[in-house]
């Protein structure tokens, strides 16, 4: 079955079209969505078969995490043991935005989504139809990049389509994502926080953030 349409502006989101998207993932469907960097499969980050679908579409390992995208900051408490002083100052600067930090997960959080490694990445999206999605949902969403693992992430509701067309139960077309770089990942479960992937945000404006300049 193909999937189902939910066409978007992306700057101005209808009410009826994110309670419709919403209302899907809270019936464990599986879902493409824009964000401020790519499209990203989206699914109810509490709902295990859900997740496990995502690895299944994107023939991705189980042993690779998948991050989450919060819709308010009051969302972030119940998915981390702590917040430490490094996150507090790169929230405080880059959120929301495409910085997604790895926390230490509560054990609220599903060990699919940590793939064992008990951390969490999360981020609170600059994209105003990702994080109302988020938000409505009424906790973690699924933020992977929409693709097959190993290939080119999607940037289009058409290039999501084309790619995994009827594995999708519905993709939110939201015109064109901004694309490349990805977000920047920073791990903060260190004394010294690390950048483990560099992206819209450089590690230099990181860098000055934790340094408090």
């Amino acid at each position: 079955m193909s999937p189902l349409i939910i066409p978007v502006d992306p700057l101005s989101p209808s009410e009826d079209a994110i309670d419709e998207a919403a209302e899907l993932l809270r019936e464990g469907k599986v879902i493409a969505y824009p964000t401020e960097t790519f499209y990203g499969i989206g699914a109810d980050g509490t709902n295990e078969n859900a997740v496990d679908r995502i690895f299944t579409i994107k023939g991705r390992k189980k042993n690779l995490p998948i991050s989450l995208i919060i819709g308010e900051l009051i969302h972030l408490e119940p998915l981390i043991k702590a917040l430490p002083e490094a996150g507090k100052r790169i929230i405080r600067a880059f959120w929301p935005g495409a910085v997604t930090i790895l926390f230490e997960a509560s054990p609220a959080v599903s060990t699919k989504l940590t793939a064992g490694t008990g951390k969490i990445g999360i981020r609170l999206s600059s994209h105003p139809l990702a994080t109302l999605l988020a938000s409505r949902l009424g906790g973690p969403l699924t933020a992977t990049s929409a693709n097959r693992s190993g290939e080119a992430e999607c940037s289009s509701a058409e290039e999501v389509l084309a790619l995994l067309g009827d594995d999708m139960d519905a993709v939110i077309d939201g015109g064109r994502a901004p694309g490349p770089p990805g977000s920047t990942i920073i791990d903060v479960t260190m004394e010294s926080p690390r950048i483990l992937r560099e992206g819209a945000v450089t590690a230099e404006k990181i860098a000055k953030i934790l340094k408090g300049s």
